[in-house]
């Protein structure tokens, strides 16, 4: 049995509205386009995406906005719901999706899939943060955005890819919108507004090289890149020990240790066969903390095996999020699926990293991937 998924809901019920009418968008229209005759059809939307879950509802830890934007349909469905949040009034505004969405964010969602346009994913930008992860189901009369899935019953099956532990790459999109008053009057001007992250099909596509089998040198030096990039004097980076890390290391021009922890930051190898005394003063400085962990090939194990410098007290100073696993897409195939393992030495850490991690995978590529304290026990049993 696979560790709860927590999946927030948020729907626009009024998304769409001004399809039908000829209006061109529902923003600051919704009233006319109701008086019109207009059909509110985001739910129903959203109900093609839940159906296609039902047989997984013990598998989802479903918290909702209120009422109409979400909780009420989940409820019809058979759904146990959390609701988050509170609505202003009947009719919803762009201010309740703001509320709501940022209240689910808080509460701990996994992914947060909403229904709307692109006036929602707008709002949606405006009060989440860049990596929280997201899925839109499209309903709106105009998607310039690439946030959402082609279709209801796409955004299902992603859904489903999840659920079961496949690999799903994640990417940064685009959300767009465009000037409903200029549209309505013919002329097209839209808008960046942000990005926001979303999870792509997860059945991915090998590159075709010597019998297309992935060249891990190759993407290694790619991660290597992608890393020199990203390196600043405010950010530390922790390299755990292993082959992956040390051809990173290498790529970087770097003389790393291979069964060693090494400490970079701004591009030079400040640190290198690092204790845990030594890591733990580090970050004790401050600034912001990456821990860069490989997983141990045929076994899975993330922490606890032949990384105790990275300690409990460590990955919690760094912050959990900023544990990051580093893994060729290669390397999690020979997995066949099996979730990476957490034996830190501290049981409620390991619980408190069980479930999706992200992992770095190529240039500026990363996917999900599951991580258990448990090792596939029944997800009852509590660590000991």
């Amino acid at each position: 049995m696979t560790d709860t998924f927590r999946l927030g809901l948020l729907i626009n019920p009024l998304a769409g509205l001004g399809g039908e009418t000829a209006l061109k968008g529902s923003d600051g229209v919704a009233e006319q386009a109701l008086q019109q005759g207009a059909t509110p059809r985001a739910t129903e939307r959203v109900r093609q995406t839940l159906t296609s879950l039902l047989d997984m509802r013990e598998r989802l830890l479903l918290r909702a906005a209120p009422g109409p934007m979400g909780a009420d349909l989940a409820r019809e469905l058979g759904f146990a719901v959390e609701e988050v949040g509170h609505l202003e009034s009947q009719q919803t505004r762009s201010s309740d999706t703001e509320a709501c969405a940022a209240a689910l964010v808080s509460a701990g969602v996994d992914l947060l899939l909403f229904a709307g346009g692109d006036g929602t994913a707008r709002d949606i930008c405006n009060c989440i943060p860049e990596n929280q992860l997201v899925l839109g189901v499209p309903a709106g009369v105009k998607i310039h955005s690439g946030v959402y899935a082609v279709n209801p019953r796409a955004a299902g099956e992603v859904l489903r890819l999840l659920l079961t532990g496949d690999l799903v790459r994640l990417a940064q999109a685009d959300v767009r919108d465009i000037d409903e008053a200029a549209f309505r009057q013919g002329q097209v001007r839209t808008r960046l507004y942000g990005e926001l992250q979303i999870p792509q099909e997860g059945r991915f596509v090998q590159q075709v090289k010597q019998g297309g089998r992935e060249q891990e040198t190759l993407v290694l030096d790619d991660i290597a890149a992608w890393l020199q990039e990203e390196q600043d004097a405010d950010t530390g980076w922790i390299f755990g020990p292993g082959s992956s890390n040390h051809g990173i290391l290498e790529a970087m021009g770097l003389q790393g240790t291979l069964l060693g922890v090494d400490v970079v930051r701004d591009g030079e190898l400040i640190c290198t066969d690092a204790t845990e005394a030594q890591l733990w003063e580090l970050l004790q400085q401050g600034g912001e903390w990456c821990i860069l962990v490989s997983a141990i090939g045929g076994q899975g194990h993330i922490l606890g095996r032949g990384n105790q410098q990275i300690s409990p007290r460590v990955v919690q100073a760094a912050g959990l999020d900023n544990l990051l696993v580093v893994a060729t897409k290669s390397k999690l195939k020979t997995l066949a699926g099996r979730p990476f393992l957490l034996d830190s030495g501290d049981p409620a850490l390991d619980q408190a990293l069980t479930g999706l991690r992200r992992v770095i995978s190529g240039y500026r590529e990363e996917m999900l991937y599951p991580a258990s304290w448990h090792g596939g026990l029944p997800a009852s049993d509590t660590p000991s």
